[in-house]
Parts: C-alpha cells; sequence; structure tokens
C-alpha cells in the first residue's frame, strides 16, 4: 500500500477516546492529525469541545484546529479546501496523514461530494437567517417540509446546521433535498482516489455513559461556565453552530436563567448521550469502516490498528 494515497481515520462517538489514541499512534508512525470535529474549528472553543491541550498538541502537529474566531461561521466548503492542501502538504514531507474526529458531516467530505454548484444569494441567506432569528429551528423546519417532505427522512431536522443549508439549497435550486443529494452523489471530490484505512472506536452504554459523566464534571470544574461567559463577550451567539452545541447551548440557557445551576451537569450528560446515539446512527449507516474495535476489551498493540507500509 502506498502511503501517499492512503488516508488513515480513526473515528468514534464522543468521549470514546480517539484524541489520546489517535496521538499515539500518530508517535509511532510518523504521521501529523487533521481534525474533523467541527467544533475546534473555534478559537477559545477549548474546555467544552475537549479540544487536545498544549501538552498533546505538542507531540504531534495538529491540523484543522483554532481556525477561526468564535464569531466566524465555519462551513464544509472552506474545510474541503483547507484539507485538500493540507493533505497535499502533509504527504509532501513524507508523513502519514491521520484523520480523527467525530463530526459525520465533515468527516464524509473524505469519502463522498459534500459540495455543489447550487449558488445562495445574499439576500436568500439573510431572508433564512432571519426566519431562524425570529421563528426558531421549527419554523425553519416546517418551511423545509413544505418544500421537501422527504427531507424528514435525509437529514437530522432537530439540527440547525443541516436545516438551515438544506432550506437555502432547496429553495434556491427548486429542488428537493433527495434531488440534491442525487445530483451531490455524481459528482468528483478531492478525494476519491486516495484510499482509505478506516477505525470505528466504541464502547458499551455504561461505559460511554461513565465517560460522559466524568468529562462533563471535569469540564465545569475546569472553567466551563467562565469560558462560555468569556465567548459570549467575544460573539458567540453570533455563530448559531457554536453557540447551539452541547455544552454551550446549556451553560447560555443557564446564564439566562431558564433553569437553575444544579441541573446543568445533568443536562449536559443528557444532550451528550443524545448526540452519541445519533452519531452511532450515522456511523452505521453512512461509513464502512475497516476495523471495529471496542475499547472496553481491546487488548492489542497499537502498531497494528493499520496496515502501513513500515
Amino acid at each position: 500500500m502506498n502511503d501517499a494515497h492512503t488516508l488513515y481515520v480513526i473515528t468514534g462517538p464522543t468521549a470514546v477516546g480517539k484524541t489520546q489514541l489517535s496521538i499515539n499512534w500518530a508517535l509511532e508512525h510518523n504521521a501529523e492529525i487533521i481534525s474533523c470535529d467541527s467544533l475546534l474549528f473555534y478559537q477559545g472553543m477549548d474546555i467544552g469541545t475537549a479540544k487536545p491541550d498544549a501538552s498533546q498538541l505538542s507531540q504531534v502537529k495538529h491540523h484543522g484546529i483554532d481556525l477561526v474566531p468564535v464569531n466566524e461561521q465555519y462551513d464544509v466548503s472552506r474545510y474541503l479546501e483547507y484539507t485538500s492542501k493540507k493533505v497535499e502538504e502533509i504527504h509532501a514531507r513524507g508523513k502519514r496523514v491521520l484523520i480523527t474526529g467525530g463530526s459525520g458531516f465533515y468527516l464524509k467530505c473524505f469519502f463522498a461530494p459534500v459540495v455543489d454548484d447550487v449558488e445562495i444569494s445574499e439576500e436568500l441567506d439573510e431572508k433564512v437567517n432571519s426566519w431562524f432569528a425570529a421563528e426558531g429551528l421549527s419554523g425553519v423546519a416546517i418551511r423545509l417540509l413544505a418544500l421537501s417532505p422527504d427531507a424528514e427522512h435525509l437529514i437530522d431536522m432537530q439540527n440547525s446546521r443541516r436545516v438551515l443549508p438544506a432550506l437555502k439549497r432547496c429553495m434556491a435550486s427548486g429542488k428537493t433535498v433527495s434531488a440534491l443529494q442525487d445530483a451531490m452523489n455524481q459528482r468528483d471530490y478531492p478525494f476519491a482516489r486516495y484510499v482509505k484505512q478506516v477505525i470505528l472506536l466504541v464502547r458499551s452504554d455504561e461505559s460511554l455513559r461513565n465517560n460522559i459523566r466524568q468529562r462533563t464534571r471535569a469540564m465545569i470544574q475546569q472553567g466551563l461556565i467562565d469560558e462560555v461567559k468569556n465567548l459570549l463577550e467575544n460573539g458567540l451567539a453570533e455563530n448559531p453552530s457554536a453557540c447551539n452545541s452541547i455544552g454551550y447551548r446549556e451553560v447560555i440557557s443557564m446564564l439566562n436563567e431558564e433553569f437553575p445551576r444544579d441541573e446543568l451537569e445533568e443536562r449536559i450528560n443528557h444532550n451528550t448521550w443524545q448526540l452519541v446515539r445519533k452519531q452511532r446512527k450515522w456511523f452505521r449507516h453512512q461509513l464502512k469502516a475497516d476495523t471495529e474495535i471496542d475499547l472496553d476489551e481491546w487488548t492489542l498493540d497499537e502498531q497494528a490498528l493499520f496496515e502501513t507500509n513500515e
């Protein structure tokens, strides 16, 4: 196998244990890491995203972290352009590329087309955003379903980062979500000619729930509330993708006195578990893993994770 034409991928749900395992493998195999976690793009969102700390970042060169300020939205088109360039640069340095993270839509760009040539005018963009501000996600979802009833079965209707772009693209093209997806699947994409080796990390429900509880408690102890306050001062509320993410939206609601402080930890735990369930469903239906590793039972040498040319 030619490592210059191979992308190595370690993925799995939130709190499964991707970060340190990826760093260990990258150290052993002369690799650099490209993050496909959609919240690690934002500067200052450190505690609530479990972003690798300074010590971890110093061990292995990482890409896709701290790319833009928190008040600036980052999308998959920019990510695709960025990662295409980074993969070429890493391989040119004679190193392997290890992709890690659990954001399905961003992970998908390594396996299939994710952008098309539908142009969204500034007027249309502002119109849909104003609907979202006035009517909330439910109002925008109703508008999308009126144009594309099939959307309910094709995208996550509880995720504003999926619903808003879908409505904009349906309005701009006059097509349904399924028609847009069919057209998308016929397109070429930058990583089509790369070999992909994919490892999916899993754990039992009990183990994951325990990891989530420990992680949430640690985040709060490390200063999540103060981090959110600081981010709000720096424009977090201007970025729907960021301020509606788990951990941040619960703290914002608490700061707005929508529920008491003593409920914060459990609300984050509950919503994180709901995210894990969605991620598991995505991995089952959207990703073909070469190897699935149960980290509750795994005892193999990490060097055996992937087949490589040593």
